[in-house]
C-alpha cells in the first residue's frame, strides 16, 4: 500500500494548521501551479509600447530587463511547488519546509511584477502605458500569492512549542515557519566538493548578475527576488545541507570561494565593475579585521577606519608622491610592512590605556580616537602643524604599483581576456583578503581565539580562570588595527589620492567606522563568510543606487531595524549566536532541533 507524499506528512505529530486564506487544500495548490504558469508564459508578451523605460520590455516572445526576473521567480515557483509534493527530480529541493517555500517565493514575483507596473506607471505616465502583457502578469502573479496563501502551514500547530495560531494574522504568519530537515544521506566525496563547487558557481553568477545591473530599477528587482529566494532556500532546508557540507569540507569551501572571485574579472567586458569589486574587496577585509576586535573579543570600536587610514598614509608617504615630504619610494612589500607596522604601533598604543575601560565607556574613547586621526591628519598642513600630510588636500598622485614588472596600472591580457587597472588591483586584493582570512581563521581556532571569546561571554569569569584579560584584548586590538593597515597600504594606490575626509566616522560611502560597524553586525559577528557579505552588500547597494540620493542613509536604518528584529544573529550566524537570540531553556540544543528552524527564519 503506498501513500501519497504531500507537505502535510511532513510532521506526523500536531493538527495542521490552514493557510491564511480559506482555500481547499486542492484548489490552493492548483491555483498556486496555475498562477506560476501564467506569470511564466506573460514574460513572453509586451508589458508596455515603449522602448523608453528600460529594458525595452516591448518585445514579444523575447523577456527582457525585469521581465527576466520575473520569469525566473515564477519557473522558481513552480519548482518548489512541485517538489513539495514528490515529483521524482525535485524532491531533493524541499527537504525541510514547502509550502512555506512557495508562499516566500510567490510572495517575491508578486513584488517584482507589481514594482515593475509601477515603475513603468511612474517613469510614462500612467497604467495606461501597460500593454495587456503587463496586466497579465500583475493578474496572474496576484493569483498565484493568493494560491500560496492558502496552503497549509508547514509546522502542525504546538509543534514549534507556541500556541496554535488564531485569526488570520497568526496564521499567516505561522505559513513562513518551516521544520528542521532531517539528516542528509551519505554522499561520495567527490559528490560533496562538487556541490560545493557549483555553489561557488552559482553565488558568483548571482553576484556578476547583481553587478552589472544596468538600472536601479533593475537592481531593486533583483534586490527583491535574491531577499525572498534567499529567504526560500533557507526554509527549505538547502542552506543547513549546505552549511553542513561546508563545514565537513573547510579548506575545500575556502578554496572554492576563492577561485570563483578569481573567475570575476574575467566575467566582466569593462573596468567600471571591477572598480566596485575592488573597493567591496578592500571594505570587506578591514570589516573582517574589525571582526576580530567586535565579533570575537567583544570590544565595541567607533574609530576603527583610523587604521586604514594609519596603513594608507604610511604608504603614500614612501610610495614616491610628488607631495609626499619624505621624498622617498620603497619597495611595495616594505610599504606593506611600514602601513601594518604603523597600525599596529598605533593599535598597541591606543589599546594599552584605553582597554582597561568597558562598554559605552571604550566606546566613547575610540569614537575619540577616530576623529582625533582625522582632524590631526587635516592640521598636519604646515600652518596648523608640521608639514606632513598636505592638510585636507592629503596626498595625491600616488603612482600604480609595480611588482615583478607587471604594472597594475596598464592593461594586461592574461588568458585571451583584457584586464585593465581595477581588474589587476582587484587580484591583488584578493591575495590580501586570502592572507587576512587565513589569519583570522588560524586566530581564531587557537588559545588565543577561545580567550577572545571567553572574555568576549563573561570576563569576570575568564579571570578566574586565570585568562589575562587585558592581555588577550590587547592582542586583538593590535592584530585588528595590523589587518586594516595591510588593506590601507593597497587602498592608498587604488585611489590615488589619500585625504583625512576618507576617514570619517559615518559618510554615505564606505569604508567609514559606522558602516564597517555595520557590515560586521549585519554580516555576522565572529564568523569569516559573514563580513565579507555584510561589506559586500553596504557597498554594492549604495553604489548602484545612487538615484535615491539623500534617502540613501534612511533606507540603509530602516534595512539594519528589520534585520535586529527579524534575524539579530545576522545573515551568516555561528551556532552560539543561533542559540544566544533564540532561547530554548536548554544548556544545548541538539543538532536538527526546532531551534535551528527557527534561527533559520
Amino acid at each position: 500500500m503506498t501513500t501519497t507524499r504531500t507537505p502535510a506528512t511532513a510532521e506526523a505529530t500536531g493538527t495542521l494548521v490552514p493557510g491564511a486564506l480559506p482555500l481547499p487544500p486542492a484548489a490552493a495548490r492548483l491555483t498556486v501551479a496555475v498562477g506560476a504558469i501564467l506569470t511564466f508564459a506573460s514574460t513572453f508578451l509586451a508589458w508596455t509600447w515603449t522602448s523608453e523605460f528600460p529594458g525595452d520590455l516591448t518585445i514579444n516572445g523575447y523577456p527582457g530587463g525585469l521581465q527576466l526576473l520575473t520569469l525566473t521567480g515564477a519557473l522558481l515557483t513552480l519548482a518548489f511547488h512541485l517538489a513539495g509534493y514528490g515529483v521524482r527530480g525535485l524532491r531533493w529541493l524541499t527537504p525541510a519546509g514547502k509550502n512555506s517555500t512557495v508562499l516566500l517565493l510567490a510572495l517575491g514575483t508578486l513584488g517584482i511584477t507589481w514594482y515593475t507596473l509601477l515603475a513603468i506607471a511612474n517613469h510614462l505616465g500612467g497604467f495606461i502605458n501597460l500593454e495587456p502583457g503587463g496586466a497579465i502578469a500583475g493578474v496572474a502573479s496576484l493569483i498565484t500569492a493568493l494560491g500560496a496563501l492558502g496552503l497549509a502551514a508547514d509546522v502542525p500547530a504546538g509543534a514549534d512549542g507556541d500556541a496554535p495560531p488564531k485569526g488570520v494574522w497568526q496564521r499567516f504568519r505561522h505559513a513562513f515557519k518551516a521544520p528542521a530537515a532531517p539528516s542528509a544521506k551519505e554522499l561520495p566525496g567527490w559528490l560533496e566538493i562538487l556541490i560545493i563547487a557549483a555553489a561557488a558557481g552559482v553565488g558568483l553568477f548571482v553576484f556578476t548578475y547583481g553587478i552589472d545591473t544596468d538600472y536601479g530599477e533593475l537592481f531593486v528587482g533583483f534586490l527583491i527576488l535574491a531577499g525572498f529566494g534567499g529567504a526560500a532556500v533557507a526554509r527549505a532546508g538547502l542552506t543547513e545541507r549546505l552549511s553542513s557540507l561546508t563545514r565537513k569540507h573547510r579548506n575545500v569551501t575556502v578554496t572554492a570561494a576563492f577561485v570563483a572571485a578569481i573567475a570575476f574579472p574575467f566575467t566582466q567586458s569593462s573596468d567600471a565593475n571591477a572598480t566596485i569589486g575592488t573597493n567591496i574587496l578592500i571594505f570587506a577585509t578591514v570589516a573582517l579585521g574589525l571582526n576580530v576586535v567586535v565579533g570575537l573579543a567583544g570590544l565595541l570600536d567607533l574609530g576603527y577606519v583610523a587604521f586604514l587610514g594609519v596603513g594608507a598614509y604610511a604608504a603614500a608617504l614612501v610610495s614616491g608622491s610628488p607631495s609626499s615630504p619624505f621624498g622617498v619610494q620603497v619597495p611595495f612589500w616594505a610599504a606593506v610592512i611600514i602601513g601594518a607596522g604603523a597600525s599596529l604601533l598605533f593599535g598597541v598604543v591606543i589599546g594599552a590605556p584605553t582597554l582597561r575601560l568597558h562598554g559605552d565607556y571604550l566606546a566613547i574613547v575610540t569614537l575619540g580616537f577616530g576623529e582625533i586621526f582625522r582632524i590631526t591628519m587635516q592640521n598636519m598642513d604646515g600652518t596648523s602643524g608640521p608639514d606632513v600630510t598636505n592638510g585636507s588636500n592629503g596626498i595625491p598622485n600616488i603612482p600604480d604599483l609595480e611588482l615583478f614588472g607587471f604594472n597594475l596600472g596598464e592593461e594586461h591580457t592574461v588568458l585571451g581576456f583584457e584586464l585593465g587597472r581595477f581588474s589587476n588591483y582587484f587580484l591583488l586584493m584578493l591575495l590580501f583578503t586570502i592572507v587576512i582570512v587565513s589569519v583570522f581563521r588560524r586566530a581564531d581556532q587557537s588559545r588565543i581565539g577561545r580567550a577572545w571569546v571567553a572574555v568576549r561571554e563573561d570576563e569576570t569569569a575568564a579571570r578566574a580562570m586565570g585568562i589575562n584579560a587585558f592581555r588577550v584584548k590587547l592582542i586583538a586590538f593590535a592584530l585588528g588595527a595590523t589587518l586594516a593597515g595591510l588593506a590601507g597600504t593597497v587602498q592608498a594606490h587604488v585611489t590615488f589620492t589619500v585625504t583625512p575626509s576618507q576617514y570619517k566616522f559615518v559618510e554615505f560611502v564606505p569604508p567609514n567606522s559606522a558602516f564597517l560597524l555595520a557590515a560586521v553586525i549585519l554580516g555576522g559577528m565572529g564568523t569569516v563568510s559573514g563580513p565579507l557579505i555584510g561589506a559586500a552588500l553596504l557597498y554594492l547597494i549604495p553604489a548602484k543606487l545612487q538615484f535615491i540620493g539623500d534617502y540613501q542613509l534612511l533606507l540603509f536604518g530602516v534595512a539594519l531595524i528589520l534585520l535586529m528584529r527579524f534575524r539579530p544573529e545576522g545573515l551568516v550566524a555561528d551556532r552560539r549566536k543561533q542559540l544566544e537570540f533564540h532561547e530554548t531553556g536548554q544548556l544545548d540544543v541538539p543538532k536538527g532541533d526546532v531551534t535551528l528552524s527557527k534561527a533559520e527564519a
